[in-house]
């Protein structure tokens, strides 16, 4: 089955750098695009970055664009979240998401359990 298991998460001060890291297995990777999303407390989950299937194409919320960079490395089927510039409302748990379509134009959602990420001095 689906499985998407994120890592890289952690405590990081204000202007410094992460990577997360997210391993799919369970569906062929090279076919589908892949997201990440955030999710910070009393708020609702956000997109934050997706890429194409082919990794030629990428998109990003405006809070991000210019300091996160999304990859995906197709042989070890892993999508990759590099954050730079940090800032306190990064501060969120962030999750992996592919979505495939079903039969009738419908999609399911697949998620990892996420991995948090906290920018604080």
């Amino acid at each position: 089955q689906v499985q998407l298991v994120e890592s890289g998460g952690g405590l990081v001060q204000p202007g410094g750098s992460l990577r997360l890291s997210c391993a799919a297995s369970g569906f062929t990777f090279s076919n589908y695009a892949m997201r990440w999303y955030r999710q910070a407390p009393g708020k609702e989950r956000e997109l934050v970055a997706g890429i194409w299937s082919g990794g030629e194409w990428t998109n990003y919320a405006d809070s991000v664009k210019g300091r996160f960079i999304i990859s995906r490395d197709k042989p070890n089927n892993t999508v990759y979240l590099q954050m730079n510039s940090l800032k306190p409302e990064d501060t969120a748990m962030y999750y992996c998401n592919v979505q495939r379509p079903l039969v009738g134009g419908t999609a399911m959602d697949y998620w990892g359990q996420g991995t948090q990420v906290t920018v604080s001095s």
